[in-house]
């Protein structure tokens, strides 16, 4: 079933045709995707930019079964402008947001996208399109972090290292509102005063403050949960300030030195979804976004990406009339 505007037979998209740095992304005009039953076609407003995606176009995570010229995009926000047969509990028009990563028809890099239903859902109401395409990837990432590896609960004390960028931005918030007391650690003075911006209850310079010195000070007889956003000597300096028994859980991919670190992932589905929405929509949650790029300024928001020291979330919108918009914490 198709919305009454129609969807036209090709879209512009930015796609890579090999694996490489920020400039192997370029604009082409290609086939809008088919849908299956299962499936549901996003009419794309705004795509976020995270790391995943510098891995995907580096090939880094490459397994042998990628096709060209692929389209990148692990998440974003967009109107649904066509449903599978078998698709129940969303409809045409709807506002949604949605999880691309591992769909085998190009991700929210493009002007449409093809999604499994089970990957899309209404996004939160206190959000707009620009919000709600930052938090798919880092915001199921997140809760996955605080609610189900680290469980944590009220009067707890965490500390949450590598506090700064799009997981951990949205971690603190969620962890605040599960009742926990919150130590954050980031790169640099512009970053602790960011992250206190979040109202976290206290703040640490990687670059210039001691962790371990600060966090037994926060928590004298041992933080009770580390979530680890972020490797380094820094991290070992973290590790050392819980107490024992304490609760250690990492994204993976992020390298820790613990045998007892609990890996995870975000996971996306209706539940996972739902409980993201309800989470956000109890909030206020704060979606910090760093910078705003076009969508064909892709490859200049993916060198802005590698970088560094972003703080919050890089986004693409579609429409944008403006090339990008950075603030300055």
């Amino acid at each position: 079933m198709r919305a009454d505007e129609a969807v036209p037979a090709t879209m512009q998209a930015m796609v890579i045709d090999a694996f490489g740095g920020p400039e192997r992304l370029v604009v082409r005009e290609v086939p809008v995707p088919q849908i299956g039953d299962d499936e549901v076609l996003v009419r794309v407003d705004t795509a976020g930019v995270g790391v995943w995606d510098a891995k995907a176009r580096s090939g880094a995570w490459a397994d042998g079964h990628e096709h060209f010229p692929m389209i990148l995009g692990a998440e974003g926000s967009g109107t649904i402008a066509e449903l599978g047969n078998a698709v129940q509990g969303l409809s045409l028009g709807d506002a949604v947001y949605g999880y691309a990563y591992g769909d085998t028809k190009g991700g929210f890099y493009a002007e449409y996208v093809a999604l499994a239903a089970a990957h899309v859902a209404p996004f939160p109401a206190s959000l707009d399109f620009r919000e709600a395409g930052a938090v798919p990837v880092t915001g199921l990432t997140a809760l996955a972090g605080i609610d189900d590896a680290l469980a944590l609960r009220p009067g707890q004390t965490v500390l949450i290292h590598g506090a700064s960028g799009g997981v951990g931005t949205l971690a603190v918030q969620f962890a605040k509102h599960r009742g926990a007391r919150v130590l954050a650690t980031g790169k640099g003075r512009d970053a602790r005063e960011f992250l206190r911006g979040l109202h976290v209850d206290e703040a640490i310079d990687t670059e210039h403050d001691d962790v371990l010195a600060a966090a037994r000070r926060f928590a004298p007889g041992g933080v009770d949960a580390l979530l680890a956003l972020a490797g380094g000597p820094e991290l070992e300096r973290a590790i050392a300030a819980l107490r024992d028994g304490a609760t250690i859980a990492h994204p993976n991919g992020v390298d820790v030195p613990n045998v007892g670190a609990i890996a995870f992932d975000g996971v996306p589905n209706p539940a996972a979804f739902a409980r993201l929405s309800a989470t956000i929509d109890a909030g206020p949650i704060d979606v910090p976004v760093a910078a705003t790029y076009g969508l064909v300024s892709a490859d200049e928001a993916h060198r802005r990406l590698e970088r560094g020291h972003v703080l919050g979330k890089i986004i693409l919108v579609v429409d944008a009339t403006e090339d990008v918009v950075e603030k300055v914490a």
